[in-house]
């Protein structure tokens, strides 16, 4: 349920498609993002945060966080604010994700004017018709709870635009082309023999020495039995602690000693024992070249590319941008909205309207 939980409220912000680092968060290269962050006062009454000359206010952060949890309860109730995630609370993960989200938009938009891209004229006409819906669609309860007006909605339209557009200007000239032998994926099958127990709480325990050395003959005992011609399907069975005995992959996914061995196989063939950091393998080579898989390869290839020359710029962007945050009044904020504040629609609206909008042929 945890899994699923994440899993619509990623779908539910929609934010971007470029997948930035959140401006405080260690990098997955072990690499600490440099922006500055101040806890500092001199705020106004309503001001959440400032990012670089950009400001964000509480009316902004509450139509984030209103439509998140009224998606959220439409599923599971208002009592999923209850459910525990790790070490922090359901509550305490969306209001830390949205402030993140937003201020990464905000700092989009400082890069935008950096790069001098605006909105065009039909854009601007969208991010009107955008805010005409989702306004009307408000109540004047959900208005007052929000603290809203039709200038903060649409405000918060073209930041989520623009935010769209600067991506996309920054990767339109990442070369699409992929060839076959990049994106080859390939399909085996595999015998795997652990060279680890798991502890009373789950932990990876590494097996003695001793026990590596019968778990490797072991696993070359069986490579004799494959070799000898007996069903390599039947040896997966009885011998096989993976529970998957299939896989289809590219370069660069799998550890490097068993890339190597499944890449130069025929069809059919069955490799040596390979030896990796989890344990021991013996494989069969399926196919040597899925047309499918291949192709879908190239598209994730190609939006790699595309997140990474984004990253690229925006990181070195972030990293000059002093970022000050209200602390006492963000730790006000909580998911306790009552009455029938049921809005739902920020996010689908825009989606209706911009979906399509911008690519890489129309900001050239």
């Amino acid at each position: 349920m945890k899994k699923r939980i994440l899993v619509i409220f990623t779908a539910a912000m929609l934010i971007l498609t470029a997948g930035c680092k959140n401006n405080t968060e260690e990098a997955k290269d072990g690499v600490k993002d440099s922006t500055k962050v101040v806890l500092t006062t001199g705020f106004s009454a309503n001001e959440v945060f400032r990012i670089g000359k950009s400001s964000c206010t509480l009316p902004e952060i509450k139509v984030y966080l209103t439509n998140i949890q009224n998606q959220y309860e439409s599923i599971y109730g208002p009592q999923i604010w209850n459910t525990k995630l790790e070490d922090t609370t359901l509550q305490e993960k969306v209001k830390d994700t949205v402030i993140a989200r937003v201020a990464q938009i905000k700092t989009m938009n400082l890069l935008a004017e950096s790069y001098q891209v605006t909105l065009s004229e039909t854009e601007e006409k969208l991010v009107s018709q955008a805010t005409e819906e989702y306004y009307s669609s408000l109540s004047e309860e959900e208005i007052t709870y929000m603290g809203v007006d039709k200038e903060c909605i649409e405000n918060l339209y073209k930041e989520y635009a623009l935010a769209h557009k600067i991506y996309y200007s920054i990767i339109q000239d990442v070369n699409p082309e992929i060839s076959d032998d990049e994106a080859r994926t390939i399909t085996v099958k595999l015998i795997y023999l652990k060279n680890y127990a798991l502890d009373g709480q789950g932990n990876k325990v590494p097996y003695t020495d001793v026990t590596k050395t019968e778990t490797l003959q072991k696993a070359k005992e069986i490579l004799d039995l494959a070799k000898a011609g007996e069903d390599f399907d039947t040896l997966i069975s009885k011998y096989s602690e993976d529970e998957n005995s299939t896989y289809s992959f590219g370069k660069g996914e799998m550890e490097q000693a068993f890339e190597e061995a499944a890449f130069n196989l025929s069809t059919d063939a069955i490799s040596d024992v390979v030896e990796t950091e989890y344990g021991y393998y013996i494989i069969k080579c399926v196919s040597t070249f899925d047309r499918k898989e291949t192709d879908a390869n190239k598209v994730k290839i190609v939006e790699q590319r595309k997140k990474e020359a984004f990253n690229q710029v925006y990181d070195e962007f972030v990293k000059s941008q002093l970022r000050n945050l209200n602390k006492d009044l963000w730790t006000t904020v909580t998911l306790e909205k009552g009455g029938n504040v049921d809005t739902v629609e920020f996010f689908q609206i825009y989606e209706r309207y911009f979906n399509g909008i911008f690519n890489e042929e129309e900001v050239k």
